[in-house]
């Protein structure tokens, strides 16, 4: 579904809404404890010129085949890269037919960008040309940056009941530092912070700030933030996003609203958002769970196939030849983090 005007759908129960401070406050059904708004940790004075982020674009994905014949859903990709700079795809895959994802994503390269995966529910083991090995449990992050060149796989094995829920964002990087070299982030569902907001709202912090809570995944290139907020029924939940940045939030459980008169927008789908100081999100009867992601938009020219991501088809030809030769890896030694950066 591509929906150019999102003012046609139903809106959401306008009760729930009025504006917050930065950072953020509930509002429970239409009605505001000001004691509540001095205690909470994210709120802050409005400047005179803050603006709330309206919708772009909203987009479902598409269902595709990746790997050795892993079902998913392509949420954004390729002809949509433009809109969404500096991030490139975002997949989703989810399933409880082991048959959809065990064949998974045999030994690949990648070169030039980062890869974010997200796992929720059962597990992805990995491994590398260098020997590396691990696996991404539920609830936990890897965070890869491929840099000059890095040759691995992903193979998902689902949990007890042989479900599998996880995403894959893609980030470019920039002319400057696709050369860099390769690291692994590796951030268990223990490392990742959760701030309780008020009204019953949660934000799992992977990167980026919600009040003084600071995500574990620190010191990246595209100076992103990724959020995993779940919030109630019947509330309303403001988030300053950097100005200037791309933003846009993915329904990943239930339905909510994602601006002010908006568009009710259910699970599975992507919103983005056009400029501006914060997202205001708010649920009418059903509760909702999205990730919000930003970043700093590169604006440089793209060239890409498949794995490898780079500004110009020479230096695209030049790393499939180094691939085909042997000649890919540049460094024989891998930085690796489990700990904030």
């Amino acid at each position: 579904m591509n929906v150019d005007n999102p003012e046609t759908m139903t809106n959401c129960n306008r009760k729930y809404f009025k504006n917050t401070g930065q950072g953020g406050i509930f509002l429970l059904h239409g009605r505001r404890d000001s004691r509540s708004v001095k205690r909470s940790p994210f709120f802050r004075q409005e400047k005179a010129m803050d603006s709330i982020r309206k919708i772009k674009k909203i987009l479902t994905g598409i269902p595709t085949m990746e790997g050795a014949g892993v079902r998913l859903k392509r949420v954004f990709g390729f002809s949509e890269t433009p809109l969404f700079d500096p991030f490139l795809l975002l997949d989703d895959f989810r399933s409880c037919n082991p048959d959809h994802y065990l064949k998974g994503f045999p030994w690949h390269p990648h070169r030039g960008i980062e890869t974010i995966t997200y796992v929720l529910q059962g597990d992805v083991e990995h491994g590398d040309s260098l020997g590396n090995a691990g696996r991404i449990s539920s609830g936990a992050v890897q965070w890869m940056t491929a840099g000059s060149g890095i040759i691995h796989q992903e193979m998902p094995k689902g949990d007890s009941n042989g479900c599998m829920l996880g995403f894959q964002l893609w980030a470019n990087l920039p002319a400057a530092e696709k050369m860099m070299a390769p690291r692994y982030r590796d951030i268990t569902a223990a490392d990742i912070p959760e701030v309780s907001l008020e009204g019953g709202g949660k934000i799992k912090v992977i990167c980026g700030r919600v009040g003084d809570v600071r995500g574990p995944v620190r010191d990246v290139v595209i100076d992103p933030q990724y959020l995993d907020i779940s919030l109630p029924p019947g509330t309303a939940y403001e988030h300053r996003t950097p100005a200037g940045h791309t933003v846009f939030a993915y329904v990943i459980d239930g339905q909510g609203c994602f601006t002010d008169g908006g568009p009710e927008v259910g699970n599975e789908t992507v919103i983005l958002f056009s400029a501006g100081d914060r997202v205001a999100v708010r649920t009418g009867a059903a509760p909702v769970r999205f990730l919000l992601i930003a970043g700093r938009p590169l604006g440089e020219p793209i060239a890409w196939r498949g794995p490898i991501v780079m500004n110009t088809q020479a230096e695209l030809d030049t790393a499939f030849a180094e691939y085909a030769r042997g000649t890919f890896i540049r460094y024989v030694c891998l930085v690796r983090s489990d700990k904030p950066a």
